[in-house]
């Protein structure tokens, strides 16, 4: 199993340490908003995939495909970024950090469960302690950025107020799989791409409690592999 340092990060202090990650979780179609929900299943219909069976829905896949670092390679260029909050129990406490649930949108154009395996997820190295944004949670702010021929550009943008909240969340999975486990990393949901899915150069993302006026953050570069047949 992946083991991975974090900062794990508390209003009264910050320490650091590392952390074996068991198992990787997927939740999919995460909108508090129909509305939202609908236009993002609408904007991944054009480029042919299809709709989900039922909302939210939860996907598993190989811890193995998380990754810290600041470059991944991929096949083709057909792939693409997606901004996500993640949260892993450690010791029966409840920690959040951003990550990308990179996919490849041909696989998944034919199953999204394989195309989950697909693709590296990178993650942050910062982690936050639930219960300091509790109060505030749907005031936390997710965003990316995109970098195409040397164009940075706004990709993802919005308040995670436009998500189910992650107790629902994580209540909702238990109720069908069973508890989640310490060390399991779940990833919660994404935001439509602005302007619409595209692949990039590189990829930026952010998380940030206008609160406390804090972010975390990460980026990676992307490493695209010809697609010989």
């Amino acid at each position: 199993m992946p083991k991975f340092n974090f900062n794990f990060v508390k209003k009264t202090q910050t320490t650091e340490g590392n952390l074996d990650v068991h198992d990787l979780i997927i939740a999919g179609w995460t909108g508090r908003d129909a509305e939202a929900v609908e236009k993002h299943i609408l904007e991944l219909e054009k480029i042919g995939i299809s709709r989900p069976s039922s909302t939210p829905i939860f996907y598993r896949a190989s811890s193995d495909l998380l990754t810290q670092g600041e470059k991944i390679t991929v096949v083709g260029n057909n792939t693409s970024g997606e901004v996500e909050v993640f949260i892993v129990f450690v010791e029966g406490e409840l920690w959040l950090g951003v990550g990308s649930d990179h996919t490849d949108r041909e696989t998944e154009a034919y199953s999204v469960a394989i195309s989950k395996q697909a693709c590296a997820k990178p993650i942050s190295r910062t982690l936050w302690n639930y219960k300091d944004v509790e109060a505030h949670w749907d005031r936390l702010v997710l965003r990316s950025f995109v970098t195409i021929d040397g164009d940075r550009q706004l990709y993802q943008e919005g308040e995670l107020s436009s998500m189910i909240g992650i107790e629902t969340l994580i209540n909702k999975y238990n109720s069908s799989f069973g508890e989640i486990n310490n060390n399991t990393v779940m990833f919660c949901g994404t935001l439509a791409a602005i302007g619409g899915i595209r692949s990039s150069d590189s990829f930026e993302m952010e998380l940030f409690d206008p609160t406390d006026r804090f972010s975390i953050t990460h980026s990676y570069d992307l490493v695209s592999l010809p697609n010989i047949t």
